[in-house]
């Protein structure tokens, strides 16, 4: 068996961590349980990282990264239209391949809310930051156009909204977002 470097290591804790906090969210989610999804003791989890909270900062850092990669790739040497549907269905390739990936964003957001309310701002700079970066990365490819990128994001928070309440491709709700009303259709108005 080969041995890991702790900074492959602290990449295999991010990305359990990204799939329990996921699952559970901050709050519901043991380091405990982290650390025997990798394979390693808590004591190890706390030399990688210091705290519950930097494990998940971590883990939310590494989520938006991967949607503004996402983002980036499909609409790289596009404009307009044309990356506005790439994104669109790379986005929605990522959310049907990896929910996880999903369910960790709205974690985050419900993270942020409770941690604000209680006075700790850290997350939500984090989570914000994150979320401009995502924002400039969609608005680029569409002309800086602020009113194409609100429609942009604001069609992929309603999309994240209604696959996590289970409403499969082809139900009459999609009928708003697309006339097909199909899985494949969805941002592409």
């Amino acid at each position: 068996m080969v041995r890991m470097s702790a900074e492959e290591r602290r990449e295999s804790v991010i990305g359990a961590a990204m799939r329990e906090f996921a699952r559970g969210g901050y709050y519901g989610t043991s380091t405990e349980a982290i650390a025997k999804r990798v394979g390693v003791s808590q004591p190890y989890l706390f030399r990688l990282f210091p705290n519950k909270q930097a494990i998940f900062l971590a883990a939310a850092a590494r989520c938006l990264e991967d949607t503004r990669r996402v983002f980036a790739e499909a609409a790289d040497g596009l404009h307009g239209e044309e990356a506005r549907n790439a994104m669109a269905h790379a986005y929605m390739r990522l959310i049907a391949e990896d929910p996880h990936t999903l369910q960790m964003q709205l974690q985050m957001y419900v993270t942020v809310a409770a941690a604000e309310a209680a006075g700790d701002r850290e997350l939500g700079e984090l989570v914000r930051a994150g979320w401009l970066e995502l924002w400039d990365t969609v608005r680029v490819p569409l002309g800086g156009d602020d009113v194409e990128t609100t429609v942009f994001m604001a069609q992929g928070m309603l999309i994240n909204t209604l696959t996590a309440m289970g409403f499969p491709p082809g139900h009459r709700i999609w009928e708003g977002l697309v006339p097909s009303g199909s899985a494949e259709g969805r941002l592409e108005k």
